[in-house]
């Protein structure tokens, strides 16, 4: 009974884990309640009013996810700072408050400046949006110069409460949120390893949903090792172990990758097409080979059921003899004569599984350390052996210097263009809003200022309106449901906002409308609590929003616009590049070139597709009209994850050159890798709308081009027979960009 709720508890940590890495989402939305939570205390306890518990929750709620720096010391400076910023602007708003046209004139200048702060990073955004906020709650509760010393005692109240929720309450260091999104990663690996477990055994009618969830956690985990990359150097001692760990998150990344096309492949009449993993809906493998009991396949699934547990259970002391002679079973694969017999298809699954669970040995040793060697199998200690000499040189190898990309200027700067529309579009939003009401128009400049954040182009801007827009309009009707149920009651009252703040910012990174449905719902309580509450006052919250909405649409498209076709074509040149710099760097350290930092390039392309798939949301949202654009939209991005993925596995075998002991360089490999250089340029030149003649060049294939260059020398050695699939696949995957992005290609030769 012990041992089964033992193992319950693992799998839902797990759950938890996977569901939130780094448990981000919880933290955020506890510290926000905490730190409202405490404000109404000391409030209350100082018999405070209702209009200055309203103010307080608004103020500690806009200190608290406000600061996003990831260094607690630069945390306690922002928040300082953040103090006076608040305290001048509900100064102004009070001061303001009977001079119509000044207030207006200022609240526009305050928000162009809040934009632009934007340019001075985290700090600059944190101050910027203090400022924003702490003018609108003013407006919100009705601050008066009378009123004036009474909420900057609020405000320091609320800021105190914060920094209290944020250091002590909930308190996160980035070691600490490190370790989770770690435990994250394993979670994730072994949900993904369910999913192939499940895909190896569907039958005919639901391999579709068996890929789909293949596809989906294929998706989740290389999220996460995203996630972890951006908080190495914070969350490391030193610059060798995040480069370790970064290794070894590659490497099981990879691994996990390719365990699921060889599954596929398995299980299918052809081998499986690395776009499958990556495109929704694209044509499956004829299915050749059913899930049938034979040896081989129930062998597979056994292992496939002991990897799961060694990525869920760590190889430690104290955990028995067990789970060390899977592991060195597991690792058997890796030779040769271990394979059981097999088709050649289901083989390559049986190889597969022995380098995940090398690629697991690794991860293991460097997030937990050295571990007991005493019943290491011969092949177990080759694996140890392998991965000691790669820790070692990866220990002593230095990051290169990136040169400092050319910053645009002017009304060029991205900060300084926002700054301007938002300014406009709110000035606009004053305008309509008070038309609509002379009392709450600084709703339609909320939204309006909202749907600028994290936006960069026209049609992102109209995906978040709507978005917003919609969430709103849900919102009003939970409002009044809440609102009649909660009545006049204060304190169950604050008990329900603070439910909706903890739902609001647990589920923001999920779903933007989701968020604008509790701050919504949220708002129809405050209403209640100032007795402001009408049926009215939440209809005006929907036209004030769909105002404001549509301000911000209308300044994104008239006043320097970006458009979403440029966006995308400058986000699809950037990917373009990385990949050539991934692509070229990688074949020729294959080829016998000193050894590079190739995993930071090959994070560099991960990130820059990751901002190119953002990009293409409003071109791929399932409302828009345009359907064969949002279809070839997905079609491009897919085949740029099919590229990632094989330019990332090169560039993982690369790095294994200098210490591996049984594979060498091939110099003939550098010929072969420059059709693939050549066609990545001139269809960057095509989207670059650059003058080029390049065409695509087609022909032989990549296997073709490996001529041997002695007389009697194997065609092959065997770090080309390691590459050659992933260089050909890349290929294959960069011709078929030249179709969508309408780039020219040759005539085979």
């Amino acid at each position: 009974m012990r041992a089964a709720a033992r193992a319950f508890g693992t799998r839902l940590r797990d759950r938890v884990a996977a569901s939130d890495p780094g448990l981000l989402r919880l933290a955020a939305g506890l510290r926000t309640v905490g730190a409202i939570a405490v404000t109404l205390a000391v409030l209350s306890l100082l018999g405070a009013d209702v209009s200055h518990l309203v103010a307080g929750a608004i103020a500690a709620m806009v200190a608290t996810f406000a600061v996003r720096e990831k260094q607690r010391d630069r945390q306690a400076v922002t928040l300082a700072l953040g103090l006076p910023v608040a305290l001048a602007s509900v100064s102004v708003a009070a001061l303001l408050s009977s001079r119509t046209v000044a207030g207006d004139l200022f609240f526009v200048a305050l928000i162009f400046c809040a934009v632009y702060g934007r340019r001075f990073g985290d700090r600059g955004t944190a101050l910027g949006l203090i400022g924003f906020q702490v003018y609108f709650m003013s407006l919100f509760v009705g601050v008066g110069t009378s009123s004036l010393p009474g909420y900057y005692g609020v405000i320091s109240v609320a800021f105190a409460s914060s920094a209290a929720a944020r250091f002590a309450l909930v308190p996160q260091t980035p070691t600490g949120i490190l370790l989770r999104l770690r435990q994250a990663f394993r979670a994730r690996l072994a949900q993904l390893l369910d999913a192939q477990l499940d895909l190896l055994d569907a039958a005919p009618d639901d391999v579709v949903k068996a890929v789909a969830q293949v596809r989906e956690g294929t998706a989740r985990l290389h999220e996460t090792a995203m996630m972890i990359q951006g908080r190495l150097d914070e969350g490391t001692p030193d610059e060798a172990v995040a480069r370790l760990v970064q290794r070894r998150i590659a490497d099981a990344e990879i691994a996990a990758e390719r365990l699921g096309l060889l599954l596929l492949t398995a299980r299918s009449a052809e081998r499986a097409d690395t776009l499958t993993m990556h495109l929704p809906g694209a044509p499956l493998p004829e299915s050749g080979r059913l899930p049938v009991r034979d040896e081989a396949l129930e062998i597979l699934r056994r292992d496939l059921l002991a990897l799961e547990l060694l990525v869920r259970n760590p190889v430690a002391a104290g955990s028995g003899t067990s789970l060390s002679h899977v592991r060195n079973r597991l690792l058997g694969y890796r030779d040769e004569e271990n394979l059981p017999e097999a088709p050649p298809a289901v083989q390559d699954v049986f190889r597969g599984v022995g380098e995940a669970a090398r690629a697991v040995l690794g991860l293991r040793i460097a997030l937990d350390g050295p571990q007991d060697e005493s019943d290491d199998s011969p092949e177990t200690a080759r694996s140890r052996e392998e991965l000691d000499a790669e820790d070692a040189a990866i220990g002593g190898a230095e990051a290169d210097e990136g040169s400092a990309e050319e910053q645009a200027t002017g009304l060029r700067r991205p900060t300084t263009r926002a700054a301007v529309q938002v300014a406009v579009g709110s000035a606009l939003a004053i305008v309509g809003g008070e038309l609509l009401s002379s009392h709450r128009w600084y709703w339609a400049v909320l939204t309006c200022w909202i749907v600028f954040i994290n936006t960069a182009s026209t049609g992102e801007i109209l995906v978040k309106g709507y978005r917003r827009l919609l969430g709103t309009v849900l919102g009003v009707i939970a409002g009044i449901v809440l609102a009649g149920l909660v009545g006049h009651h204060t304190w169950t009252a604050f008990a329900v906002v603070l439910l909706c703040v903890f739902a609001m910012f647990y589920t923001a990174p999920l779903s933007y409308t989701l968020m604008s449905f509790f701050v919504t719902a949220a708002l129809g309580v405050l209403y209640t609590l100032l007795h402001t509450y009408s049926l009215s006052v939440l209809v005006l919250r929907v036209e004030e929003t769909a105002l404001g909405a549509a301000c911000g649409i209308v300044a994104a498209a008239l006043v320097l616009p970006v458009r979403t076709d440029r966006r995308t074509n400058e986000l699809l040149t950037a990917v373009l590049e990385r990949l050539s710099e991934v692509t070229e760097a990688a074949v020729e350290q294959l080829s016998g070139a000193p050894p590079t930092d190739l995993l930071d390039r090959a994070r560099d392309l991960d990130q820059a597709l990751a901002d190119l798939r953002a990009a293409t949301q409003p071109l791929t949202h399932p409302v828009t009209p345009l359907r064969t654009r949002r279809d070839t939209a997905r079609y491009v991005v897919a085949l740029l994850e099919t590229c990632a993925y094989h330019a990332r596995s090169l560039a993982a075998t690369a790095e294994l050159l200098p210490t591996h002991p049984s594979i060498a360089a091939d110099p003939r490999l550098r010929r072969a890798g420059q059709r693939i250089r050549h066609n990545i340029g001139a269809i960057s030149a095509r989207v670059a709308q650059e003058p080029s003649t390049a065409q695509v060049l087609t022909g032989p294939s990549i296997a073709a081009l490996l001529k041997p260059g002695v007389p009697g020398t194997p065609r092959y050695g065997r770090v080309t027979d390691r590459v050659l699939r992933h260089l050909q696949r890349l290929d294959e995957a960069v011709v078929g960009l030249a179709r969508p992005l309408g780039a020219p290609v040759a005539p085979p030769q």
